[in-house]
This record gives C-alpha cells, sequence and structure tokens, in this order.
C-alpha cells in the first residue's frame, strides 16, 4: 500500500492498539490517553478513507480496509526499528519482532534451523503464527504477519513468493501396527478400519491420499486430530496410527526400521513458497536470503 498523503499513523496506532487489546478501553490504557481519544482518531481514519476500519464488536475485528493498514502500520514499525540504532546518537538497537505465518511441519523441521543464526547474530524476535499451509498466506493478507510460508504459488499485490522447495510425506506405521491392520498391505478395507492421524478438520491432506488411493469416502474411516507435527511422529512411533509425516522428519526413523513406508514411491508432495514483499530490505532480506538458502539446501 502507497503511504498516503495525510493519513496521521496515530489514527492506525488508536487501531492496531483498539484490535490488539480487545477493546476502546484497554486500548486508552496502553495509550495513555482517554477513551474519547482512542474513539476520535478511530473516527478521523475512517473518515479519511472513507469507510469503516473495524466491526464494533466485541472484540473489535478490523475490516478489510482496516487490516490492510494494519499491515501498513506493522510493516512501518518494523523499518523504524531497522533504522533506530542509525538515529540515535549512543547506536542503541531495539529487539525487532518478525511475525511469521508458517505450516507446522516447516516449523518441526527446517524453519528454526534456518533463523537461528539470525536470532544469534542481532536483536531478533520471531513470533510464529502456526496454520495450515493452505490458510498461511491469510495472515500476510490480513496483515497479522509479514512473511508467510504457503502451497499457494501465486504472491499477493506488492509481494513475491519464491519457491522454497518440496516437501515429501511419506505414509508410515511401527512394524507391528502393519501386521495388525495392513498384514496384506494397504488396501480400502483395512485402511477404512486403521486408525489415522489429521492436524485439524481442515486439513485435507490424508483425505485425498485415502480417496485417490483406495476410492473412499472423505468420511467414514477413524483418525485422530492432533495440532503438532511432532505428536504425529510420537504417535506413529507409540504404533497407535499411522499417518503422513515429513520425510525429513523422520529420516532417522525409516534409517533403524522404527517406522516402516507403507507406500515406497507413492507418497504425497507439497510445493512451498515464501511469500514476502517486494520491498523488504534490512533483518527481512537477511532472513529471507537465509531462508531460501537453507531449505534448498534441505529440499529436493
Amino acid at each position: 500500500m502507497v503511504v498516503m498523503k495525510g493519513l496521521d499513523y496515530r489514527w492506525v496506532e488508536a487501531l492496531d492498539a483498539v484490535i490488539a487489546h480487545g477493546g476502546f478501553d484497554k486500548a486508552a490504557e496502553a495509550l495513555f490517553v482517554t477513551q474519547s481519544a482512542v474513539s476520535q482518531r478511530i473516527k478521523q481514519l475512517e473518515k479519511f478513507v472513507a469507510q469503516p476500519v473495524l466491526v464494533r464488536e466485541s472484540p473489535p475485528q478490523p475490516t478489510a480496509i482496516g487490516k490492510k493498514l494494519l499491515g501498513l502500520y506493522r510493516r512501518l514499525q518494523l523499518l523504524e526499528k531497522e533504522l533506530l540504532p542509525e538515529l540515535t546518537p549512543d547506536g542503541s538497537s531495539v529487539a525487532i519482532t518478525v511475525p511469521i505465518a508458517t505450516n507446522a511441519d516447516s516449523l518441526a523441521t527446517w524453519l528454526l534451523p534456518a533463523l537461528a543464526p539470525l536470532m544469534k547474530a542481532q536483536s531478533l524476535e520471531i513470533n510464529l503464527i502456526v496454520d495450515d499451509e493452505s490458510r498461511t498466506l491469510n495472515r500476510l493478507r490480513a496483515g497479522e504477519a509479514v512473511i508467510a510460508i504457503s502451497t499457494e504459488p501465486s504472491p499477493l499485490q506488492g509481494c513475491v513468493a519464491p519457491k522454497l522447495g518440496t516437501m515429501e510425506y511419506v505414509c508410515v506405521c511401527t512394524p507391528a501396527f502393519k501386521a495388525q491392520y495392513f498384514p496384506h498391505g494397504l488396501n480400502a478395507q483395512a485402511v477404512s478400519k486403521a486408525p489415522a492421524v489429521v492436524f485439524d478438520r481442515f486439513d485435507d491432506m490424508h483425505t485425498q491420499f485415502v480417496s485417490e488411493r483406495f476410492n473412499l469416502p472423505t468420511v467414514g474411516w477413524r483418525s485422530h486430530m492432533v495440532r503438532s507435527s511432532d505428536a504425529f511422529v510420537n504417535m506413529a512411533k507409540l504404533g497407535v496410527a499411522y499417518c503422513l509425516i515429513p520425510k525429513l522428519q523422520i529420516e532417522q526413523e525409516l534409517a533403524n526400521g522404527e517406522l516402516i513406508d507403507l507406500c515406497p514411491g507413492d507418497g504425497v508432495t507439497r510445493h512451498l513458497y515464501w511469500h514476502h514483499f517486494a520491498t523488504e530490505s534490512g533483518i527481512l532480506a537477511k532472513m529471507t536470503k537465509a531462508c531460501l538458502s537453507y531449505a534448498r539446501a534441505v529440499f529436493p
């Protein structure tokens, strides 16, 4: 978004405070002003953009234009923190907070090792917003994040989306689980009875897997719902379920036979993209370079 002439960022600061603190009273306390002042700033902002910037419910929610304004405001805050050491006489710096929308599997495998050198080198606070890889882009669109790891290849306006790589998923279980549920291999009857693991009700990876290979309906087969990539691995290792897990996450377990691949050569792939603003600089540019380099080294 282009910075509009005449936009007073105290108005957007008030909007940010109302959303962050869940109401006008707490926003006023956080900004050390009166509730009337907060309300007035919001009204001035709405007059400026000629439309509502928040939905006045409990708690208040930003409108579409409100989300865009918040995204702009938070990016400007980040740039200000980067520039501050050059502006202050003693060169003092403040911690820079970078909100990243990531899928759980990237978080469990390659993302933290990629970010670790940057977190050690400078004052950096990472705010990791975990969501399904098909929905992380919504966090960037809403202004909640400045970077999103997504399966969507098309970038938002003003953004770019270089490819990180392809994450390979393998369908695994313990040898004992295979003997109990799949003694004759995977087939529609066995798959409909064996307990699987899915991330949440929006997770369609396993649904597509059984539907495409065994022509099973999207409902009717057994599954546990667990919002944790590490728990996927633990449940498989404990022998209570079979599931699709990134191969990168269980290389040791596959090598020592603790887990076995039920469908060799017939897993699932997900292409991942690093969505960020095209005009980024400073720590964001360093982060993009580091993460793209690391991911491309570990992915096929």
